[in-house]
């Protein structure tokens, strides 16, 4: 998909070890490409600017006015409804209902979040995104497609894994049309920092998290962007039934 045509294996190991398991033959000249391409979109891989770029892509394909990079989808998730509690949309302890089979860091997310997941009976396949309860928050981890965003909801990107379309090995983002919203996730993805140094914030941001997207990683996306279809099917995957007891972290 895109610039780079790697193997499962290959997206399921940390970057080092790929940079040097492709010392020889293609895998070397793609690493060298990529490692090139860094350097001259950003030669100190700033966390900001690397994101920043990353960001304004996804906003052209995705139709969305703000995306916000973050290390993986379930963590924007967590930071949505974070961001719903502090505005006072829902409270902490209410329910929130999603399909029976999903990612398992889906209700771990919202259990994070300190509310309450409430499994509704769904088929074994999960295809393309839900709504999660009433909030106006979608997991769109299976969809990426040009002009996705839905106007009003916040949706939450998934680049993680051999089997997205978008194959960052790791990473996620929201998109919303929210500045508010944007703003808010945007700093606490970032240990409630501002994009300065710490030295030169002033810190007043209610929730701080390690939640954002590592420049490189960020950096491999917007060149993976350079290459990705225009239109791409929802995918289906096939997920456990997490309402059954003997998954004790969510039915006690």
């Amino acid at each position: 998909m895109g610039t780079f045509e790697w193997t499962e294996t290959e997206y399921a190991t940390n970057l080092p070890d790929l940079s040097r398991r492709c010392s020889t033959g293609t895998g070397a000249r793609r690493w060298d490409g990529f490692t090139k391409r860094c350097r001259t979109m950003q030669p100190d891989f700033s966390i900001y600017d690397n994101c920043r770029e990353f960001e304004r892509q996804l906003s052209v394909y995705t139709g969305a006015p703000h995306v916000v990079v973050v290390d993986n989808n379930c963590n924007g998730l967590f930071l949505a409804m974070r961001y719903f509690i502090a505005t006072g949309t829902i409270l902490e302890g209410d329910e929130i209902r999603i399909p029976s089979h999903t990612y398992v860091g889906v209700p771990y997310a919202i259990k994070a979040a300190r509310l309450r997941p409430v499994f509704e009976p769904s088929p074994e396949y999960l295809t393309g995104e839900y709504r999660l309860g009433r909030l106006p928050l979608w997991d769109s981890a299976l969809r990426f497609t040009s002009g996705m965003y839905r106007p009003g909801q916040v949706q939450g990107l998934s680049f993680t894994g051999p089997f997205k379309h978008m194959k960052v090995q790791k990473g996620g983002a929201i998109l919303t049309d929210s500045k508010a919203i944007a703003d808010w996730i945007r700093r606490s993805r970032f240990s409630g920092r501002g994009e300065m140094s710490y030295h030169d914030d002033v810190f007043t941001h209610p929730e701080g998290y390690n939640m954002y997207l590592p420049a490189m990683l960020a950096t491999m996306g917007a060149q993976m962007m350079t290459g990705v279809a225009l239109h791409n099917p929802d995918l289906t995957l096939k997920y456990p039934d997490l309402s059954l007891p003997h998954h004790t972290a969510f039915n006690q």
